[in-house]
């Protein structure tokens, strides 16, 4: 088989066709993993070196407003009146507050919601266009409304509480963070990202946050909405979700998302099992554990877990390999780099792994 671009491996995958090798991307590494492998690169030229076949750009880092609230403890408040807090060791901050302490507290005829039409948030996205389109897949990534509104806009107890003593509250929460959302995804198609990629978790360890009937509700139709819109302009689009999402799978799946991130081995999720029963829908994105086999296993371990996903993954194509959730901090370098050189010496098509 020719030899394919990076795009056109991740294409092919996400067509649930086979390409010349599985195709290898990660949704995040942080920069400490990347000194360690490549000291002082960027993240642009750590793709180089690795020869990852995509790229993300990440809209809280390049494309969202923050203003400092306390720099001696890096918190800054995001475009949606969230507080977060940095640190060196995590890239994308943590949640520590809202806008809004409780559900009778919101006014949302004051409340200013971000402009995405502003032309400085794709900045970034065009430096990406500028060097890897057409060689590699140029992913942006936007987050759930789900994950927006709970992290950044109402407390997580405040939010579920709501869709049962609020709802129209929550409705209309989704709609003004959806509005921001289709745009966002239409101005990052305009400027020339290739793919989709929607964050924002819906499960934990041992399932769903909310019960099916409230993920139909509140959740999962705006998830349907960024899909139509991905899928009006001939782009395709992927969910992340951690966790355990086997008791609300079908209904992401019936979305129409094109791919799916990153099947949780830690939260129980088997790989096998999901390609099994949605092999023929979605394509798969993941999953060596990230958790125990990438942070503490030798490199012999990381070799015999990658085999294992493609094996199980893998074949008739549809499958992205990748870590279980990002290359984090706790990673052993020496491991992510034996996982990429194990995709491509196992990821061949035709495969042979038997």
């Amino acid at each position: 088989m020719t030899k394919m671009t990076g795009i056109e491996r991740i294409m092919k995958a996400l067509k649930r066709e086979e390409p010349d090798t599985v195709p290898h991307t990660e949704l995040l590494i942080e920069q400490n993993i990347m000194d360690e492998i490549l000291p002082g690169a960027s993240y642009d030229d750590f793709v180089e070196h690795m020869d990852l076949d995509a790229v993300f750009v990440f809209d809280k880092l390049s494309a969202w407003k923050f203003d400092t609230v306390d720099a001696s403890k890096r918190i800054k408040r995001d475009q949606w009146g969230g507080l977060i807090r940095f640190s060196d060791m995590a890239a994308l901050g943590i949640s520590v507050g809202t806008a809004f302490k409780s559900e009778n507290d919101v006014d949302l005829e004051s409340y200013v919601v971000p402009d995405p039409d502003e032309d400085w948030r794709y900045d970034r996205l065009r430096q990406l266009v500028e060097r890897f389109k057409g060689d590699r897949a140029i992913i942006a990534q936007v987050y759930d409304g789900f994950n927006i509104i709970h992290e950044s806009i109402l407390t997580h107890f405040e939010f579920f509480s709501a869709m049962i003593s609020n709802p129209d509250l929550i409705l209309q929460l989704n709609e003004i963070v959806a509005n921001y959302n289709l745009r966002y995804i239409k101005n990052c198609i305009e400027v020339g990202a290739d793919v989709i990629f929607v964050s924002g978790d819906y499960a934990m360890t041992h399932g769903p946050m909310v019960s099916r009937a409230h993920t139909s509700r509140f959740l999962t139709p705006m998830l349907k909405r960024m899909v139509e819109t991905a899928h009006s302009l001939n782009r395709p689009i992927m969910k992340h979700s951690d966790g355990n999402i086997y008791k609300i799978l079908d209904l992401m799946v019936e979305t129409g998302i094109d791919g799916l991130h990153p099947i949780d081995v830690i939260a129980g999720m088997d790989i096998a099992k999901v390609k099994a029963e949605y092999g023929d829908r979605i394509c798969l994105m993941g999953n060596v554990n990230v958790g125990w086999t990438l942070c503490s296993g030798s490199e012999e371990d990381v070799r015999q877990e990658v085999r294992d996903c493609i094996k199980k993954a893998g074949v008739g194509g549809g499958y992205i390999c990748s870590s279980s959730n990002i290359i984090h901090s706790g990673v052993k370098p020496e491991n992510y780099v034996a996982m990429v050189k194990a995709i491509r010496e196992y990821g061949k098509y035709p495969l042979e792994l038997d």
